[in-house]
């Protein structure tokens, strides 16, 4: 916990180190034309009532600045909380082994294969591409298949609603 709250204040300092100090605005007079300062009716002010609106709009980018640096730590800590959550092989870009009950939750695909796409790969009518793991026995053209999910992010095919033991994988 220290380390997040110590990357959010570094995090906070170095947004903050980057863009100038409201002090440094030069006011509104100077930001604007005269001929915009004109045409927006400010030139009637006194410079008591100019430095009120420099004030608020000081005080906006302020606060525009710290609002910034707080989605962005916010954003840091987010990122670093998945990481802490992801299993340690796929922190290593490896799939994820753990065999929890959360592929029962991923819905099966129906779809029309619409034919080969070469070797052990085929298509489906909704642009995918899939391939067995093993060999696919049977003929799948114009034929209802489909994947369902199974443990460790793996899926299998069911040929017209028969579960066959064929692993496929997604290609596209």
């Amino acid at each position: 916990m220290k380390s997040l709250l110590a990357l959010f204040l570094a995090t906070g300092a170095l947004v903050l180190a980057q863009l100038p100090p409201p002090s440094m605005f030069p006011g509104i007079k100077t930001v604007m034309s005269p001929e915009e300062f004109a045409r927006a009716g400010l030139s009637g002010l006194s410079p008591d009532q100019l430095g009120l609106i420099d004030a608020a709009v000081i005080r906006h980018y302020a606060r525009t600045v710290a609002t910034a640096a707080n989605q962005q730590a916010t954003q840091i800590v987010q990122q670093q909380n998945t990481e802490q959550k992801r299993g340690f092989l796929e922190r290593f870009g490896m799939p994820d082994l753990s065999f929890s009950q959360e592929w029962r939750d991923v819905p099966n695909l129906k779809a029309k294969c619409t034919g080969w796409a070469g070797g052990n790969s085929f298509k489906l009518d909704n642009g995918q591409v899939w391939e067995g793991l093993e060999p696919i026995p049977m003929e799948l053209t114009n034929r209802e298949v489909e994947i369902q999910s199974r443990p460790a992010g793996n899926f299998a095919l069911a040929v017209d609603g028969q579960n066959t033991t064929i692993r496929v994988h997604r290609i596209k």
